[in-house]
């Protein structure tokens, strides 16, 4: 693995090998989440706006409930 020494940014510490490899995975998990929000969002039975199911129909993905999550996962 090639090193890089970063410059030094006031007010702010250097990172150790170990917190960069986590800050990475943190970064690489929100890229597959964010994949997974946009594939809900354009998933086949997404609604603008959902009403009550009723008997024997298939739920449908309400787009509010998708951006509610999405914004929950971005907290």
């Amino acid at each position: 693995m090639e090193t890089m020494i970063q410059p030094k940014v006031t007010g702010y510490r250097q990172l150790n090998e170990a917190e960069v490899a986590l800050m990475n995975e943190g970064k690489a998990l929100a890229e597959v989440c964010g994949e997974f929000i946009a594939k809900l969002r354009l998933h086949p039975t997404a609604t603008p706006n959902t009403p009550p199911w009723k008997p024997g129909e298939a739920p449908t993905l309400d787009q509010r409930w998708i951006s509610i999550g999405a914004t929950d996962l971005q907290r």
